[in-house]
């Protein structure tokens, strides 16, 4: 029986990569997939998932206002797996909709993304995912002081931590890092003993 997965992680954990792996793996086998991703995501090009190691596909794009049942339905009925990088910008609804593809269609859906952001708060569409998803797997990063990094601490022009912003600001190495929330805690503390409050 097919099953709506989530494998999630800090930034820089190889979700996209394995995402891309994943579909190449399905289609070395002679099955159709659906590559996705939310329109959020635009930093390689609205229609493209590449992965930081370089690999990369045409994709799907999701306006948060697309059906995914209905465009599977009226689309795509001839894939016969669903991949959608990024699913941390799905909307709960769109979550839903594909959980209904895994139960009508029977056919795997597989959800890679980010659990939280920046101030470790759930995105909308990671949350639905941890309430609904019949597989839950993390993929594992790593700080820079060895421990396995949860957070992904967003940093200034200046190279400061950023403990306030908009929940959704697009980047990668140039505006992120995975760090330990106790590092990432740490540096907090350090910047306010120097009189810097970002």
């Amino acid at each position: 029986m097919a099953k709506l997965y989530f494998k999630y992680g800090a930034m820089g954990c190889s979700k996209t990569a394995q995402a891309l792996i994943t579909k190449f793996n399905y289609e070395e086998r002679g099955m159709k997939v659906l590559l996705a991703k939310p329109a959020t995501d635009i930093r390689d090009g609205a229609d493209i998932v590449r992965s930081r190691i370089g690999l990369e596909a045409p994709a799907v794009t999701l306006p948060a206002d697309t059906d995914i049942f209905r465009l599977y339905t009226e689309k795509y009925r001839d894939c016969r797996v669903v991949i959608v990088d990024e699913c941390q910008f799905l909307t709960p609804q769109q979550v839903d909709q594909l959980g209904r593809l895994v139960l009508e269609y029977d056919i795997p859906v597989m959800c890679f993304g980010l659990a939280t952001d920046f101030l470790t708060h759930l995105f909308p569409g990671s949350r639905r995912l941890f309430e609904i998803a019949e597989s839950i797997s993390e993929i594992k990063s790593v700080c820079r002081c060895g421990a396995k990094a949860t957070v992904n601490a967003r940093f200034d022009s200046e190279g400061h931590i950023l403990y306030h912003g908009e929940q959704v600001c697009l980047g990668g190495n140039d505006r992120y890092t995975a760090m330990c929330r106790k590092c990432w805690l740490q540096k907090k503390q350090e910047q306010e003993n120097a009189g810097i409050f970002t």
